[in-house]
């Protein structure tokens, strides 16, 4: 493997290739699509506030690597990965290398619940197979099984071996946090709430000014 990404530059390395897969529309990013990717607070751990000076010092270090490109074909720069391409991954491994960058190490079935916008894996066996092919190319790596856990997690080793706060097998379970679909669910319910009292507020206004008709 090449040498170890930082966490700069692999958060920025991770929002580049979620954003080719998730919305290909608005991609390659400028630099301040770039800055809103790597800070987002949903789809990532740890949330982090970068200023665009250290996207950029990032995405510099990044094409020296060649895992990053820039294009100056139109009057703003624009920015792409290269790192899929370089290394001739299939989408499937992009999508779960891509996950791991941006939220550490995962069991198979938090992977795939978490890929619906990257890729759709058939099964948990497929999401397993692949990382295992991951791991024969020397990029992923499986973590030993935490105390009540029935899942092993992986981890993606671009940014160097796994540390021993990775590995301590006594670490305590994470709280439960809600899921990617919790927050979807969440966020359809509140615009259905939004457009529930738009309409109440409209019936309440045709219905005082029918009333005015009568008095």
């Amino acid at each position: 493997m090449e040498e170890p990404l930082n966490d700069r530059e692999a958060r920025v390395l991770g929002s580049l290739m979620e954003k080719e897969m998730a919305t290909p529309e608005y991609y390659p990013l400028s630099l301040n699509a770039l800055v809103n990717a790597c800070n987002q607070k949903s789809n990532r751990e740890p949330v982090v506030n970068y200023d665009e000076a250290t996207v950029l010092g990032a995405i510099s270090s990044l094409k020296e690597k060649r895992f990053a490109l820039q294009t100056d074909a139109s009057r703003v720069s624009k920015f792409a990965e290269n790192f899929v391409k370089l290394h001739n991954l299939l989408e499937k491994e992009a999508a779960l290398i891509c996950l791991l960058l941006l939220r550490g190490a995962q069991t198979p079935g938090e992977l795939r619940g978490r890929s619906e916008r990257l890729y759709q894996f058939r099964d948990l066996a497929e999401v397993e197979a692949k990382l295992e092919d991951l791991c024969d190319m020397g990029m992923v790596t499986k973590l030993p099984r935490q105390p009540g856990r029935k899942e092993s997690r992986y981890m993606q080793l671009l940014a160097g071996p796994p540390e021993p706060r990775d590995l301590a097998p006594g670490e305590p379970l994470p709280s439960p946090r809600p899921t990617d679909v919790d927050h979807d669910r969440i966020t359809a319910l509140e615009e259905k709430v939004h457009l529930l009292q738009q309409e109440l507020h409209d019936l309440q206004t045709v219905f005082l000014q029918f009333k005015k008709q009568f008095e």
